[in-house]
């Protein structure tokens, strides 16, 4: 394959201007270079090798425009900056340019003028500035991002003393030396890095400016410039800075990046550097990846070609820059650290730098000793290639060395403090080595909304949760969790679950079942005691049960509670099970977790316990909860000055159900309002911050038909989300629905404010019920790409049909649903709503008007409504409406 060739352009004649129709041809030059140059990579062309011939293509253009507008004329010169002073321009680049003036002459102005002018007339849309030598100097003086864009400047045309000028600036040693631009470096590093969650593991990845991007690359050599003299990865290597086979992998990466912009710009049609939803599916197309099966998309294997990639320009950098700082320290006189190990100042290095080939095991004690070390940051430069080599030269056999998983046990042992050990060695390639299951999941993503990391990044953030909870700092965000995390006499066993409760995703299959198997047989390899490995072996295959438990079951039903407790088993399963659900729902996403989710898992954990060291009946224990409830509701009331009598005859009202489903708090509240309002209805009550840390709304009103449509549409309207409803009817037909409610875009409780907005606005819709109809809304850009036909299903449960609904969430859905069931003439008994990302899982309990179950027919006329409210909108991304959270 051949690079298309430069074009001929004809000579120019100092000074004589371009003309339209120069500029016509110009452009259209360009054009067919561009056409050229995008033909080629479709065909297979060298991304890097097509972003040089596009800088050599526009090069030409723009030294041929300088010539007719400025010819020779003294006292400027111009230089390619940023990208195309580097010599690359992918399909849709700026060019930078920078005019150094050596004079101020109305004349040179009017020329330059035109010059910039005439370049975006041909096409090109220039970045430029025009600046003194005395101007560059102060502003690089200030600003070390101006400093390092003139580190790349490739002077193209005019006078070339003022490229010594410029050569004068950078060589000044009084302008950033190399302590100073390293911190600089360092500083808009951490800062860019902040703008992307600080990994580089986002669904929609910047591949320029993102942890681990383009832009991390460039700046590994603008520090190998200024610090060592070395400004490329060879240049490195011939420093001792890297080793050979890591400047081979940061050249693989940065292909692999290079590739993902050229396309990524194609399909943009413009400088994106996102790597979007938008785009994703037709660059995985474009660049060849197909579906393997549902859990392989062609799209997660594209997007795990991205993720390695930036994992491993991310670790590299992370390394070089360490480096970069121990080269700038004087070396410190050692000191030793057990027999194995020397300290140098804040770094621990090898007394036999041969130790890593003759005790693999000390690969894995090193991170041991650096936990037991004060003050140790970091391992010497040496260490870490001594590591490097190591892991490359024993491979996979780490895995199966007894002694080196011996001393994987020992670390896991610690607790807590192993898990910074943990994310430190998968940095250097250890943790995959040691569990190859681990490295088939470094990088892979899962094509939703509702994981938001690659499954590598989110067992180590997991693993951190699980950190927390030893943290006296954070009991006040995890009181349960941080009360629980002293009794875990086995914290090893707990890592080991978080390790692998998802280390089977993308094979195919239950990645819980898969998951189990592979924690059992690694488990077995650590030579655990056979009950330890079928623990892990069972946190592993229930990872999901107390999430999906919780939310897509009724809590305060004894039946639930009792299932849930039958499965658990013991104290030890539930404290391991509760602890690894909240690390594993914040590690998911930290949008996912809310004080409603924190008061959720606590319930399920308190009403388990309690069931678990009861042998007390169903039926009794429900009898004693309804007596517990209404005595300490009777409390609070009387302590409010209600009236016994008055309180008994609300109550004779209230079903049963109403205090086996309710806190006493909750009793207590709706039952002051119904006291207080003397009789009026409608009446409406708002309680901002209430149970499970959610807003509660309490409706209580002659019950209707339609109802619940209405409630929930004006809901929608106000942009309150539905957590979960209870719809209940009194003994004389009043309705006592409650709502748990949040806000829709913050996930937060309502402010008083709002509370009394929702209050207001709800008695006018029940004062006048009609014309209260769910408000149409456009979906998200995200979740346009991520539909999927709703899938309807019905069960009986008792006397009623629960009606279990699956589909992709949108603005409006709720009140669609309630829409669909009051069309179909059913009653609405209880609600739980479930959102996991994009996908929708509700659930309803469900008769006809006559508080029967749905027949078949009934059944069928509802999916009918159903279909029509909420649609069957072709998916434009197919979604496994059954897949595994």
């Amino acid at each position: 394959m051949t690079l298309p060739p430069l074009p001929r352009l004809p000579a120019v004649v100092p000074r004589s201007g371009v003309s339209p129709e120069a500029r016509r041809s110009l452009r259209q030059l360009l054009g067919d270079a561009d056409r050229a140059l995008n033909t080629a990579f479709g065909e297979g062309e060298d991304a890097s090798a097509l972003a040089r011939r596009r800088a050599e293509v526009v090069e030409k253009v723009v030294v041929h425009t300088w010539g007719a507008c400025l010819g020779d004329m003294a006292a400027a010169s111009l230089f390619a900056v940023g990208g195309f002073g580097r010599g690359m321009l992918f399909p849709c680049s700026d060019v930078d340019l920078l005019a150094m003036v050596g004079e101020s002459s109305p004349a040179l102005y009017r020329a330059l003028e035109n010059f910039f002018a005439c370049l975006w007339d041909i096409g090109l849309k220039p970045g430029h500035a025009v600046r003194t030598v005395e101007q560059c100097r102060e502003l690089a003086a200030r600003d070390a991002s101006v400093f390092t864009s003139l580190l790349d400047a490739r002077r193209l045309a005019g006078w070339p003393i003022l490229s010594n000028d410029l050569r004068g600036i950078l060589d000044d040693p009084a302008l950033w030396p190399p302590r100073e631009y390293l911190a600089a470096r360092l500083a808009e590093r951490d800062a860019r890095h902040a703008r992307y969650d600080d990994t580089a593991q986002n669904l929609e990845p910047n591949l320029k400016d993102g942890p681990g991007g383009l832009r991390t690359l460039d700046a590994l050599r603008w520090l190998g410039r200024r610090l060592a003299h070395a400004p490329d990865f060879d240049a490195m290597v011939a420093e001792g800075l890297l080793e050979p086979v890591e400047a081979a992998k940061l050249t693989r990466a940065e292909e692999t990046l290079r590739r993902y912009r050229y396309a990524l710009h194609l399909e943009a049609g413009r400088a994106e550097e996102r790597l979007l939803f938008d785009y994703q599916r037709a660059l995985a197309s474009r660049l060849g990846f197909e579906d393997e099966h549902a859990k392989n998309l062609g799209v997660e294997q594209f997007m795990q070609g991205y993720y390695r990639a930036a994992t491993q320009i991310e670790r590299s950098g992370t390394q070089l820059v360490e480096r970069f700082e121990e080269m700038l320290d004087p070396s410190a006189e050692p000191e030793p650290v057990g027999t194995d190990y020397l300290r140098y100042g804040s770094r621990i290095a090898l007394r036999n730098p041969h130790l890593f080939v003759r005790r693999p095991a000390a690969l894995v004690e090193i991170f041991i000793a650096r936990l037991d070390a004060p003050g140790i940051s970091g391992f010497t430069a040496e260490t870490m290639r001594r590591i490097q080599h190591a892991v490359s030269q024993h491979g996979e056999g780490l895995a199966d060395d007894q002694a080196v998983l011996d001393a994987f046990l020992a670390l896991l042992r610690r607790g807590a403090p192993a898990v910074d050990a943990l994310w430190r060695m998968n940095r250097h390639g250890l943790l995959a080595a040691i569990l190859p299951a681990f490295g088939k999941v470094v990088g892979r993503m899962q094509y939703d909304l509702f994981h938001v990391y690659t499954v590598d990044e989110q067992t180590l953030r997991v693993l951190r949760n699980v950190a927390r909870f030893a943290d006296p700092g954070a009991r006040r965000e995890f009181p349960l969790g941080c009360e629980i995390w002293p009794h875990i006499e086995r914290p090893e066993l707990m890592l080991l679950a978080a390790l692998f409760h998802d280390i089977a995703k993308g094979r195919g299959g239950d990645h819980s079942v898969l998951g189990e198997e592979d924690a059992r047989a690694f488990c077995r390899r650590l030579r655990l005691p056979e009950d330890q490995v079928e623990f892990v072996a069972w946190l592993v295959r229930q990872h999901l049960l107390m999430s999906t438990t919780a939310q897509r079951q009724d809590i305060t039903d004894p039946d639930v509670v009792h299932r849930f407790a039958s499965v658990v088993g013991d104290w030890e399963h539930l404290d391991h099970l509760y602890l690894l659900t909240i690390a594993d729902i914040i590690g998911t996403s930290p949008k996912l977790w809310n004080a409603w989710k924190d008061r959720l898992l606590a319930d399920l954990y308190t009403a388990t316990r309690f069931a678990l060291r009861s042998d007390i009946s169903h039926a009794t224990l429900a009898g004693s909860r309804v007596r517990e409830c209404r005595e300490r509701a009777l409390g609070m009331l009387v302590a409010e000055r209600f009236a016994a009598d008055d309180i008994a005859k609300v109550w004779a009202d209230f079903p049963d159900l109403s205090f086996l489903r309710h806190r006493a708090e909750q009793i207590a509240w709706q039952t002051a309002a119904i006291l207080r309002a003397g009789g009026v209805t409608p009446l409406v009550e708002v309680h901002p911050f209430s149970v499970r840390g959610s807003t509660e709304l309490f409706v209580y009103t002659p019950d209707r038909d339609g109802l619940f449509a209405t409630v929930t549409a004006v809901l929608d309207r106000l942009r309150f989300s539905v957590v979960e409803a209870r719809i209940l009817v009194s003994n004389t037909g009043m309705a006592l629905d409650t709502f748990l409610l949040l806000e829709s875009e913050t996930q937060a409780p309502a402010s008083l404010q709002r509370a009394e907005e929702l209050r207001l606005r709800l008695m006018r819709a029940l004062d006048h019920p009609e014309g209260h109809s769910a408000p149409k809304r456009g979906i998200s850009r995200h979740l346009r790409h991520f539909q999927m036909a709703p899938r309807v299903t019905f069960n009986p449960v008792g006397e009623r049909t629960q009606l279990a609904l699956v589909c992709t969430d949108r603005p409006g859905l709720l009140a669609a649903v309630s829409q669909a069931l009051a069309e179909a003439e059913v009653r609405v008994h209880d609600a739980r709503i479930a959102t996991f990302g994009e996908r929708v899982e509700d659930f309803f309990q469900l008769t006809d008007r006559n508080n029967a179950a749905l027949s078949p027919a009934r059944q069928e006329i509802l999916r009918e409504c159903l279909t029509r409210h909420i649609g069957l909108e072709t998916p434009r991304t197919p979604v496994d409406a059954n897949a595994n959270a």
